[in-house]
């Protein structure tokens, strides 16, 4: 919960459809966006959801607008398998012990009945190496590549995958951190370190080029330090993301694995020189943790807010009508409606329209568009279709709506869609400069991440190293990044008073 009284950056309504809002209890108020909303649920597994379909439309939205992107780049999309054998992580040490408490582990391959009732592992199936359930693949993909690659002609090879991954969470929340969630992973093969290493930041930039562009959510471009590295990697590169309460949110990464896989995998390769050498390989990834920080940078009080170029639909057309008669004439008004509203063009293709003609109240309706998040809402009744207008809201903006000539809403949809865009990407851009501020001593920062005190992010000084990690650790604070667009500026660190060459951000975290 806030500190009270009510934080000023999150505004307090008199009626909300959200209880608890997000000035009460902001962990519960995502919760309850998610349900309210109608994206996901628990599932009977522990630690797992069911995505449900107007979530599952949103994440859809998200893999084709990034798959387009991936492949605009040169890669192509494969798929691996959902098991790797424990002798392959084991090759990576780094590796292994980064993941090895989250990993689910296959033992046998049948059941029996239970002579007590049930059911139990069959004795006589059990494996003779247990398989994992894959926490990340860069290990038996690495397999893979070892044999398709066998001459510098072969490179690069730009690979990526749609999967789902399986990470052993103790505690979990929807999207955020799930056993099991969606993802995609990035897979390479290079020549050169040099070749690996543009790879990485090419990514990157991808990443923050969709988070952006298209989530509408503002992210800086940074190094992770080598506590918070992925394990096995030469250099980790992530987006991070600033939520309305304040916490950060990695929302991308991009990592430089060196030789260091390649050496683990076998992946060599004949040089131009006729010299056998390993390859350099990078891997990158994000997942439905976006969906998440889509809420948590977007939603209000009322409800989910989605970003036009994400929304499922951009427009909801809520047909009035008192009896059947009205309802002809309305359902016809609104069909023609549809037509002409589909016509239309928005980020290179149709608006998207859903005419909801289901036989339920009025208000009822009106309220389960709003928690959707559906950019527009036109409702259309006897009225409306004698002046040849709609009842107009647009989800972000206060008010109750308005009466608008059909055709100037017709005429403007696309430019009002992007205005949506643009502006909901400013207000969250807002939040997060207002949120930010740089920090010279240990005692202001204590004071900026006390328990009573918001917080944000601090840009700090700092010297990397295990001092630095126990401090953080002990505060429940982590570092997020060294912003890549920062400018060298010596400084003492806050950490240990040592000599420092830059700052880095620090901040809760999700």
């Amino acid at each position: 919960m806030f500190p009270n009284p009510v934080p000023p950056w999150i505004p307090h309504p008199a009626m909300s459809a959200i209880t608890p809002t997000r000035a009460e209890d902001y962990p519960e108020w995502y919760q309850q966006v998610i349900k309210a909303a109608d994206l996901a649920e628990t599932s009977d597994v522990r630690g797992c959801m069911v995505i449900k379909p107007w979530g599952y439309a949103i994440w859809e939205n998200i893999q084709r607008r990034l798959d387009a992107m991936f492949k605009a780049t040169g890669h192509e999309n494969a798929y691996f398998p959902l098991f790797i054998p424990m002798s392959f992580l084991e090759k990576e040490a780094e590796h292994v012990e980064g993941f090895a408490k989250e990993c689910a582990v296959v033992t046998h391959h049948r059941l029996e009945p239970d002579p007590e009732g049930g059911l139990r592992p069959a004795p006589g199936s059990k494996l003779e190496e247990p398989l994992i359930v894959r926490p990340t693949s860069e290990t038996i993909i690495g397999a893979t590549f070892a044999r398709w690659v066998q001459s510098y002609r072969d490179l690069p090879i730009l690979i990526n995958q749609w999967a789902n991954v399986v990470r052993w969470e103790m505690r979990t929340r929807m999207f955020l951190r799930t056993a099991e969630f969606l993802w995609q992973e990035g897979h390479t093969v290079h020549a050169t370190s040099e070749e690996a290493q543009e790879e990485t930041r090419q990514m990157l930039e991808v990443y923050a080029d969709f988070a952006e562009n298209t989530m509408a959510m503002p992210v800086i471009k940074g190094r992770k330090t080598a506590g918070e590295r992925f394990p096995g990697a030469v250099d980790t590169l992530s987006i991070e993301a600033m939520m309305q309460d304040r916490k950060a949110l990695q929302a991308g990464t991009s990592h430089f694995l060196g030789q260091n896989f390649a050496k683990a995998q076998e992946i060599k390769f004949q040089a131009e020189s006729g010299e056998l050498t390993y390859g350099w390989t990078t891997s990158w990834g994000v997942s439905t943790r976006l969906v998440g920080g889509l809420i948590m940078t977007h939603a209000d009080d009322d409800g989910m807010v989605i970003p036009p170029k994400l929304a499922p639909a951009h427009v909801a057309i809520l047909p009035i009508y008192r009896n059947d008669d009205e309802r002809a004439e309305v359902l016809k008004y609104c069909d023609s409606l549809k037509a002409e509203l589909e016509a239309q063009t928005f980020d290179g293709a149709p608006v998207r329209v859903k005419l909801d003609d289901r036989d339920i109240r009025g208000g009822d309706k009106k309220w389960q568009w709003v928690k959707r998040g559906v950019p527009f809402r036109a409702e259309v009744g006897p009225r409306d279709v004698k002046g040849d207008a709609v009842f107009l809201s647009r989800r972000d903006v206060d008010g109750k709506g308005k009466g608008t000539p059909r055709g100037e809403f017709v005429g403007t949809i696309a430019s009002a869609l992007e205005e949506m865009q643009q502006g909901l990407f400013d207000r969250a851009a807002k939040l997060r400069d207002e949120a930010t501020c740089e920090i010279d001593t240990m005692e202001e920062f204590e004071k900026y991440f006390a328990e009573d005190a918001p917080g944000g992010l601090a840009y700090c000084h700092f010297v990397d190293g295990p001092e630095m990690e126990a401090k953080l650790k002990a505060m429940k604070l982590t570092a997020r990044c060294i912003p890549l667009e920062g400018k060298p500026e010596k400084g003492k660190c806050i950490f240990t008073g040592g000599e420092s060459q830059q700052r880095g951000i620090f901040a809760r975290a999700y």
